[in-house]
């Protein structure tokens, strides 16, 4: 009978399965001294399990089922509602129905019950499945209770719980649910605690949701109800609802609405003595669990009894930090424009290359600024260099109002006197042969690191690519280079600063940085359209390549008649600029040269958008613009007072942007490059782990370390279970997303677009390329996805180099992530794309195939 039932009492982590998560954590919360918890006990899956395990037809229901995806929706109804027949038949097993009786009986079966389900994949840790199964009030009866396990097992498969179930990846075979019967309290007041703010994430800010009656008016939405919020101790805020309804039991068992009476719906449902009260026995259930918790409340006689708890799953996790001051953190990926996460080994590649503190959440990274927001200086040169995306200028100006972190008192750091572009750009030298020296040095460097790392295995190679790190470190934070292209970036703001003060010119850069020398990014992607002219010619190989699945197109291909010619091509394309992917910061990632067939049906849209040259023409027709605008300036300047003087200065300044922007794209170019070399390197230990039955695929070696990884290779041992979890961390991780800034109480804080003079239903965002474009939207998150025609405008999260070949057949784009130095702006930049950057939900308030207008100039985008 044991396993059948389960007393609170009986329950610890060990019965998951026995008991789901609501019913583990019922139990978990009894344990603790002090928290009053109403009696039950738990039927347990091995009852549910025993129910159906005989039943064929509901098999086979569940078998089709498992073949369905979360688009047949007209089909999951109807396999579900047919298994949720068969459970409410089935009869009770004849051992569940006497355990039950017994428990009811030790109890007191005259009382009236809740009847609860807890699935097995319920209240986990990463996914909470809230709401998904139903609960029964006031039941009173052991026919009524059994006949409502019933109905419990049978809402498994609500067409809500089974759509998310398939959404979060769970196999509805492998989940099973248990009930709780549990003694029913009928409460003056309940409600909701979250002992973290939903609303801002601040875990120092706890939130409790209270309305009069059962709770159940509340999580159904049938009542408002009060918000009380505290911190330190302290009501920082209250909002009394006007509350019309409440649900009471009825004497005979069910529920019922009752209106409230006109006098007292605006008296608060808790006093400050309850508050706090409340407030304390949250904050010991949720340093019971470790993490924070969303709990569910009633209130009788003066005590409080809680009927749930479950972890908060939606919170982002905080960087981790050794102390306990205060933090304040900025995403990298939202420099980088990469926000997905990065897996164990791409993340310890990235933090051997930089030299910022940066701390790890979420499978992204951050950086602390709390050093230098504690000093004058420091705080200034922050605005200045992230100051040019609002939304995080936003968030820096509230974090430094509310004096988050203190200022150093008597700071010694002397302010660095205030230095105009103008000087900056006057000291520089205006020698194009710096960018060729600078390439030549990156390439020649990465050929040696070739040669070399040839010779190097096992734990040999974990040391010579530590000590070719600092090399790349070397390349990639040379003084000179870093001079390069921070000058034309220098030169970008003046020339945007003094036209429009001279002329009332908005954005004169933009044009005057089309088609530039030396930008690996931007020939990237007309290198593709020359890839298509190789192949243009050849019907049979562009069918062939319609229609190829697998990676071992190349088989076939030499076959065809302009077979030999199309894979040349390919291959010299890779040659170049096989080592990037989408995502490349992270080294795990896929590159294109391990899966060409990712560029295929870019190749093919490139052949279908565009004529032969096009490549050519696109560059020559962005020079000419450029050119055509410079001499419009200066014919500009030259009608004004002290004209040819700015003339000559302005003409001066074109020249830095157009000798140097170009660079800025080459250091990570040759970081990526670096990399690659490292990884196929590292790939060819991970074939060895996987023949000595260390690990199961290569690809496991993602989530490991590059210090784990080291030692993996040098004692031929790993515990497996590493692997495993880092793979199901990796899965919440991918469904979070990142803040742009987050401090060390957990507290998102977010800054925003401030201005005037816009459409009123305008969607607002950065403008970074300037210029007014209609067109059809395309939402594209993945790049492999993309179906363009020319004209498009594409919609997407974030564009980081690997993008670029798109950005030849678009008219317009628009990201949810950027900033104006971004690589996704300075290559929109290059080819005349008006550009909006920078829009919270992009992807969700634009739909694909609707008409848009972006102004890349004022900075929004209209849906017409």
């Amino acid at each position: 009978m044991s396993s059948l039932v389960l007393d609170f009492q009986e329950m610890d982590k060990t019965k998951l399965l026995l008991v789901g998560g609501k019913g583990l954590n019922l139990g978990e919360i009894s344990k603790i001294e002090g928290i009053q918890v109403p009696e039950g006990f738990c039927v347990t899956t091995v009852g549910y399990q025993k129910a159906i395990v005989q039943n064929e037809t509901y098999h086979t229901l569940l078998d089709q089922l498992n073949m369905l995806t979360v688009e047949d929706r007209d089909q999951i109804g109807e396999i579900s509602g047919k298994i949720r027949h068969i459970i409410m038949e089935v009869e009770i097993p004849s051992d569940v129905v006497t355990a039950v009786t017994h428990y009811l009986s030790q109890f007191g079966d005259e009382h009236a019950y809740a009847v609860r389900s807890s699935a097995t994949a319920e209240d986990l840790p990463h996914a909470s499945f809230a709401g998904q199964q139903d609960t029964y009030l006031n039941i009173i009866g052991v026919d009524a209770i059994l006949e409502h396990i019933s109905k419990c097992w049978a809402s498994l498969f609500t067409d809500r719980a089974v759509i998310y179930r398939m959404q979060n990846g769970f196999d509805h075979s492998q989940v099973y649910l248990s009930v709780i019967v549990q003694r029913m309290i009928f409460p003056q007041a309940s409600g909701i605690l979250f002992t973290a703010d939903p609303i801002t994430s601040s875990r120092k800010l706890l939130s409790i949701d209270a309305s009069f009656g059962l709770g159940e008016a509340l999580v159904s939405g049938l009542v408002s109800a009060d918000c009380y919020k505290v911190q330190d101790e302290e009501i920082v805020d209250k909002m009394i609802a006007t509350k019309q309804l409440a649900i009471y039991g009825r004497k005979e068992g069910g529920t019922e609405a009752h209106q409230i009476d006109p006098d007292q719906q605006k008296i608060p449902t808790l006093t400050e003595q309850q508050i706090f009260q409340l407030a304390r026995i949250g904050r010991q259930i949720e340093a019971h669990f470790g993490q924070p918790q969303d709990i569910e409340w009633c209130l009788a006689h003066d005590t409080f009894y809680i009927v749930q708890s479950r972890p908060i799953t939606t919170l982002y996790p905080i960087p981790e930090a050794n102390d306990q001051d205060n933090h304040v953190y900025v995403s990298v990926g939202h420099q980088q424009m990469m926000t997905d996460p990065m897996k164990p080994l791409g993340l310890s590649f990235y933090l051997l290359t930089t030299p910022a503190p940066m701390r790890k959440a979420g499978g992204r990274l951050f950086v602390d600024i709390a050093p230098r927001l504690a000093t004058p200086v420091g705080r200034e040169t922050l605005l200045n260099t992230l100051g040019s995306d609002p939304l995080i200028k936003g968030a820096l100006m509230t974090i430094i109002e509310r004096d988050f972190i203190k200022l150093i008192p008597n700071d010694q750091t002397a302010p660095i006197p205030g230095r105009s572009n103008t000087d900056m750009l006057e000291q520089f030298e205006n020698d194009p042969s710096l960018v060729t020296d600078l390439m030549k040095r990156s390439r020649t460097s990465i050929e040696e690191l070739k040669q070399n790392i040839q010779t190097k295995s096992g734990a040999d190679l974990f040391d010579f690519i530590l000590e070719d790190l600092q090399e790349l470190k070397k390349i990639l934070f040379d003084p000179q280079s870093t001079k390069v292209f921070m000058s034309a970036m220098n030169a970008s703001a003046w020339i945007n600063e003094k036209m429009y003060e001279w002329l009332g010119e908005k954005n004169a850069a933009d044009t005057l940085t089309q088609s530039v020398a030396n930008n690996i990014t931007s020939e990237m992607g007309l290198a593709l359209l020359d890839v298509a002219d190789v192949i243009r010619p050849y019907p049979e190989v562009i069918d062939y390549l319609q229609h190829v699945k697998d990676e071992h197109f190349w088989d076939d291909l030499v076959k065809l008649d302009g077979g030999q010619e199309t894979q040349d091509a390919i291959y010299a394309y890779l040659d170049k600029f096989g080592m990037r992917c989408a995502g490349e910061i992270d080294i795990s990632r896929t590159r294109w040269s391990e899966k060409p067939i990712t560029l295929v049906p870019l190749i093919l849209g490139n052949i279908k958008n565009f004529e032969p040259n096009a490549g050519n023409r696109k560059f020559e027709q962005g020079l000419r613009e450029a050119l055509e605008k410079q001499q419009e300036l200066l014919d500009r300047l030259k009608q004004l007072e002290d004209g040819e003087q700015k003339a000559e200065e302005t003409k001066r300044v074109i020249s830095l942007i157009r000798n140097f922007i170009g660079y800025r794209e080459y250091p990570k170019y040759g970081m990526i490059n670096r990399y690659f070399v490292y990884k196929q390197a590292l790939m060819k230990e991970a074939e060895q782990l996987v023949q000595a039955c260390v690990i199961h695929d290569k690809e496991d070696i993602y989530y490991l370390t590059f210090e784990e990884l080291h030692e993996v290779v040098r004692t031929n041992k790993l515990d497996y279970q590493i692997i495993s979890k880092r793979k199901n961390e990796y899965k919440y991780y991918e469904k979070l997303t990142p803040p742009r800034v987050i401090t060390s109480d957990g507290e998102i804080i977010t800054g925003k677009y401030q201005r005037d003079n816009l459409p009123t239903e305008a969607i607002i965002g950065l403008p970074v390329s300037s210029g007014v474009i209609e067109g059809r939207a395309r939402i594209i998150l993945k790049m492999e996805d993309a179906d363009l025609e020319d004209g498009d405008i594409l919609v997407t999260v974030f564009t980081d180099p690997s993008w670029t070949p798109l950005f030849v057949s678009i008219k317009g784009l628009v990201t949810e992530v950027g900033g104006l130095m971004t690589h996704g702006a300075v290559i929109a930049r290059e080819y005349g794309i008006p550009t909006v950057v920078g829009v919270e939900n992009a992807t969700t308030l634009i739909q694909d195939g609707q008409r848009i207008r972006v102004n890349g100039t004022e900075g929004y985008i209209e849906i017409l």
